[in-house]
């Protein structure tokens, strides 16, 4: 073997390497004993996680946290089907992670042998793009192209099965690994016109709003959202996945909009005469009913994909390019309007219509999740589980900064706030992480707390302890006569005491009184991984609601009192 020759699987991590990557998450098999063994002498650092859907998580939390490609690696078969979770997760949010797959050797494909599994098949629309290799000599191009896919244009998920003669084979590792992808078209040049039609329509606008999605974040375009609004005067709402993207602090700033959006957010959109939509997909959380979504008000969306533009809002003036560039290009063009009165009128709301809660009798999750926002300050990174305590946490947390807040929007993946946390504390160990959690998602990634207390990450776990699924349990009671079913999560473990038998912290917190002081211990604590265990009050409920399928004006600031009809088509 020549000087230059190398197994196909050391060309490849040395190749990952070179695209910045610090870590790899992933659990070993059969399949991808090469891979790993070839990480043996790479200065990229394996973090060995307790299962393959912690893995993907984490490389999801690394990625938002990072800006960079999070990557994955497990074995064939059930290894590689345990990520498919991640990868709907990274899939619906626009969030670049490679995941690489061992595989049965090429000769055994499709003969059903031992851990075999089309993961490629399997994973066609949940990916950006995928990968089968058989051929050794492309791996080397076919590595770079799958970092590049899943880090440009709209980022995705991308994945490589790699069959296990492949990766052992012996190549040069200077063989040609340069890549041509004919039709992609990563970053469409915005058109000029568009724009200018798009800047006219603000100009005109005298009761405006901005509605930011994760594309705009995506777009790093944060600089030229808060030159516009500034020059324009123009209030701001944006998506859950859009926090951050411009200061929530910020007086020009309404919050969320949507089924558990604040009402000044709702009743701004409602009334307003144009909503300008950057880098947000018109969900159906935040649109309810899109056929009836807004009638009154003209609509702009700026998107870098084109799949996204009257998927479901028609819109009178659209954009297709990169955000951050469309709002450069425009800036310029914008001819401030009267928005005098308009601003005035959502100061009101904003008054009138405050997010709030009652501190008074059980330990309220609002009351402990604001203090810990608080106590964490505006440079800690947030991730959340997906529920009731997700919501209170997009209502309580302030966030100030992009990439500070990182949550499961798309797909609502329970077991992902935990795992996404390991990953994000790995992307910048200096910032304080916070994984605000619930008792029944935790449960579902409760296993990663080993690899968190292996790699001595000091991570706040706050679990808002209802002993409840609360979300569904909070559907049940308004929609379904308070049928509940399935919800009473009984049999809880003692979480302080599994903190203890994982090598971690926990603190208990019962009291309202007890806030600050628990709160305080946990944030001092920085040999490992803490939970603090929030007993909360069993049954709140979250509100402003906008019952699936309705229109805004439908939101309930307060339980009603009385029985809401199932809205037709809700999930």
């Amino acid at each position: 073997m020549s000087n230059t020759e190398r197994t196909a699987a050391d060309v490849m991590i040395d190749i990952i390497h070179q695209q910045g990557v610090d870590y790899i998450f992933g659990l070993p098999g059969g399949a991808a004993i090469p891979m790993f063994d070839a990480l043996v002498q790479s200065p990229i650092e394996l973090v060995l996680t307790r299962h393959e859907q912690g893995a993907a998580h984490m490389a999801d939390g690394y990625a938002r946290a990072s800006g960079k490609p999070g990557v994955v690696l497990v074995t064939s078969g059930p290894g590689a089907t345990n990520t498919i979770t991640g990868l709907l997760t990274a899939h619906m949010d626009s969030v670049p992670i490679v995941v690489i797959c061992g595989q049965q050797t090429t000769g055994n494909l499709g003969l059903d042998t031992f851990q075999e599994a089309d993961i490629s098949g399997i994973t066609f629309p949940l990916v950006k793009h995928s990968y089968l290799v058989k051929n050794p000599q492309d791996l080397p191009r076919i590595t770079k192209e799958a970092f590049h896919i899943a880090s440009t244009g709209r980022p995705g998920p991308v994945i490589i099965d790699l069959p296990k003669d492949v990766s052992s084979s012996i190549i040069d590792e200077n063989v040609d690994s340069s890549f041509s992808i004919p039709g992609y078209n990563n970053d469409p040049e915005p058109n000029p016109e568009d724009i200018a039609q798009a800047a006219a329509m603000i100009s005109r606008s005298t009761k405006p709003v901005f509605l930011l999605g994760h594309g705009a974040i995506i777009s790093g375009a944060s600089k030229e959202i808060a030159e516009i609004v500034k020059k324009m005067q123009i209030p701001v709402v944006n998506t859950l996945l859009g926090k951050g993207i411009f200061p929530e602090t910020h007086e020009l700033h309404l919050g969320m909009p949507g089924m558990h959006g604040s009402a000044y957010a709702n009743k701004a959109l409602i009334n307003a005469d144009l909503i300008i939509s950057v880098g947000a997909r018109w969900d159906d959380r935040i649109a309810g009913n899109p056929d009836k979504f807004c009638p009154d008000a003209l609509k702009i969306h700026i998107d870098i994909d084109p799949a996204e533009i009257n998927k479901s809002i028609q819109v009178d003036c659209a954009i297709i390019g990169d955000a951050r560039k469309v709002l450069d290009k425009m800036y310029s063009l914008l001819k401030p309007a009267d928005t005098e009165k308009w601003l005035k009128q959502v100061a009101r709301w904003k008054r009138d219509y405050p997010l709030k809660y009652k501190k008074e009798g059980k330990l309220k999750a609002q009351h402990v999740i604001e203090e810990m926002a608080q106590l964490a300050g505006p440079d800690a990174i947030i991730t959340t589980d997906v529920g009731q305590h997700q919501m209170w946490a997009a209502q309580f947390c302030l966030t100030e900064k992009p990439n500070h807040w990182i949550s499961s929007g798309g797909a609502g993946t329970m077991g992902f706030g935990f795992p996404s946390a390991i990953g994000a504390a790995l992307a910048d160990r200096s910032r304080t992480v916070v994984a605000v959690v619930g008792d029944g998602g935790f449960q579902m990634t409760l296993c990663e707390l080993a690899t968190a207390f292996n790699l001595k990450l000091p991570i706040k776990i706050l679990l808002i302890n209802n002993n409840y699924l609360g979300m569904v349990r909070q559907w049940q009671s308004m929609f379904y006569e308070n049928r509940l079913s399935g919800v009473d999560l009984v049999g809880n473990p003692d979480f302080v005491r599994l903190a203890s038998a994982y090598g971690c912290k926990g603190f208990r917190l019962k009291r309202s009184a007890d806030v600050k002081k628990v709160l305080t211990a946990a944030m001092e604590y920085n040999d490992g991984p803490c939970i603090i265990d929030a007993e909360v009050a069993q049954q709140d409920d979250v509100f402003p609601m906008v019952p699936a399928g309705a229109t805004l004006d439908n939101m309930l600031l307060e339980p009603p009192k009385y029985k809401l009809d199932k809205p037709e088509g809700s999930t």
